[in-house]
C-alpha cells in the first residue's frame, strides 16, 4: 500500500491566510492500486466510452412517438405503444401475464421484443435499520453496476449509476479505480428506477407511509460521471419527468445531476430546459490540491467550474449544490473553508448551498473522515461567511453504499 506523504508545513497559501493552522497537509495518493497515467505522467481521463456493444433497444430507450413508430414497424396499431408504456412506467411490470389488455396471440413475443432483460440482480444488501438497500446489478454483457435505495421521512431516494465504472480517475473514489468499462444505455439507467419501484411496492423497504409509494427523488451520484454520458443521461431525464405513460412523471426539481466539473457539459445542461438540481463535486477550493484530488481539474480549473455552476443558476433559477467530502488533514483546513466561502460569495449570494460530506473510506484506505471538531469548524466558517451549509447524511456506510464506496464487486 502506498502511503500519502505529510508535509510538516501547510501550503504557502495556508500560511498566508491561516497562520494559526499547524496541522499537516496530506497529499492525495492512490492506495493499493496503480493510478492510470498518461505518458506525461498526468492521471488518465476517459471521456469517451470504449466502443463496445450496447444492449438491445428497450421501450425506455424510445420516446412515446418512437414507440408508436416501432409498433407500426412491427405491423401493430400505434396505440399498443401506450399500453406497453402504461404497464412499464405506471405498473412497473414486464410480465406478459399481467398485460391482459394485449391480445394473447403474440403477446409474449411483443413483450420480449420491447422489454429485453437489462438488469440481473446479483446481490442485495440491507442496512441494519432496513431503510437502505444496495443493489448489485449485472448488465447484459457482464458489466456490474450498483444503485442504492434509501427511505427518509416523506421521501424515497434512489442513487443511480450512469456508467459501468468511471473514467475520472479520482484517487479517493472506489468506482474510479477500475476505470471506465462503458456508458450505460438510457434504458439501463431508467430500469434502475423501475426496479426500485417494484421493490418498494412489494414492501421490501420497511413499513410504508402510504400505499402508492415509489421513488420520489433521484440522484446521479452512483457509478460514473453523468455528464460524460451526456446524450443517454438527458434521454433518461426525459423518461423520468415526462408525464405517464411516456415516462414516470417525476418532478425535475427532485432529480440531482452531479459532476466533477465537465465545464462544457455543465453549460450545455443549463440550456436543456429541464430544471434539475445541479451538484458540483468540488472537494477542494484551490487548484493546487484539486489538480491531484479531482484530475479533471487539470482540464478545467476551480474558477472555471464555479463560473459554469453560477451560470447554471443564472439561467435556470435553480440553486446549485457544492459537494465537499471532508478528508482528514487533506482538504479540511480552516483556510480552505475561508477560501471556498470567498470564491462562492464573489459570484453572489443565494445561488449556492454547500454539502460537506464526512469521507466514506473504502476498504483498506488510510484516508479517513475529518475529526468532529474540525468538521464543525469548517462548517461554522462557511456559515459565518453567509454560505448556507448542511452536513450530508452518510446513509449506507455499513454496507459500502455511501458516496465514493460503490465498487460493484461480486465478492
Amino acid at each position: 500500500m502506498t502511503s500519502p506523504t505529510a508535509s510538516s508545513e501547510a501550503p504557502a497559501r495556508a500560511r498566508q491566510e491561516a497562520p494559526e493552522s499547524t496541522r499537516p497537509q496530506i497529499r492525495p495518493t492512490a492506495e493499493g492500486w496503480e493510478q492510470a497515467r498518461t505518458v506525461e505522467g498526468r492521471p488518465l481521463l476517459q471521456f469517451a466510452s470504449p466502443r463496445v456493444k450496447q444492449p438491445p433497444t428497450h421501450l425506455a430507450d424510445l420516446s412515446l412517438a418512437e414507440r408508436g413508430a416501432k409498433m407500426k414497424e412491427l405491423g401493430l396499431p400505434a396505440f399498443r405503444a401506450k399500453q406497453l408504456s402504461t404497464h412499464y412506467f405506471q405498473h412497473w411490470t414486464v410480465d406478459p401475464d399481467a398485460m391482459s389488455d394485449l391480445p394473447k396471440a403474440g403477446r409474449e413475443e411483443l413483450v420480449s421484443r420491447m422489454f429485453p432483460p437489462l438488469l440481473t440482480e446479483v446481490r442485495r444488501q440491507r442496512s441494519d435499520k432496513g431503510d437502505t438497500i444496495k443493489f448489485l446489478w449485472r448488465l447484459f454483457d457482464g458489466a456490474l453496476v450498483e444503485s442504492v435505495l434509501m427511505r427518509y421521512p416523506g421521501r424515497i431516494t434512489l442513487c443511480i449509476s450512469s456508467q459501468a465504472g468511471c473514467g475520472m480517475n479520482c484517487p479517493f473514489c472506489a468506482t474510479g479505480q477500475a476505470g471506465l468499462t462503458r456508458n450505460m444505455s438510457t434504458a439501463e439507467i431508467v430500469d434502475q428506477v423501475v426496479a426500485a419501484n417494484r421493490v418498494i411496492a412489494a414492501g421490501e423497504l420497511g413499513p410504508k407511509e402510504h400505499d402508492d409509494e415509489r421513488v420520489t427523488n433521484i440522484v446521479f451520484m452512483g457509478m460514473g460521471e453523468p455528464l460524460a454520458n451526456y446524450k443517454r443521461v438527458m434521454a433518461a431525464l426525459h423518461r423520468f419527468v415526462d408525464p405517464a405513460p411516456e415516462g414516470l412523471g417525476m418532478s425535475a426539481r427532485n432529480i440531482t445531476v452531479s459532476t466533477v466539473g465537465l465545464v462544457p457539459a455543465i453549460r450545455k445542461l443549463a440550456d436543456e430546459d429541464i430544471p434539475v438540481t445541479f451538484a458540483l463535486s468540488l472537494h477542494a477550493p484551490d487548484d493546487e490540491l484539486r489538480d491531484e484530488l479531482i484530475p479533471v481539474n487539470n482540464r478545467w480549473k476551480v474558477d472555471e467550474a464555479l463560473d459554469a455552476a453560477y451560470d447554471y443558476y443564472r439561467k435556470t433559477g435553480r440553486r446549485v449544490s457544492i459537494e465537499y467530502a471532508l478528508i482528514k488533514d487533506m482538504n479540511d483546513h480552516p483556510w480552505r473553508a475561508d477560501l471556498l466561502a470567498k470564491k462562492l460569495n464573489q459570484r453572489g449570494r443565494g445561488w449556492v448551498h454547500v454539502n460537506p460530506i464526512p469521507l466514506n473510506p473504502t476498504p483498506g484506505s488510510i484516508w479517513t473522515a475529518s475529526d468532529k471538531p474540525v468538521e464543525q469548524e469548517f462548517i461554522a466558517r462557511l456559515r459565518a461567511a453567509g454560505v448556507p451549509c448542511t452536513l450530508r447524511d452518510t446513509r449506507g456506510k455499513e454496507i459500502d453504499g455511501a458516496c465514493g464506496q460503490l465498487a460493484a464487486a461480486e465478492d
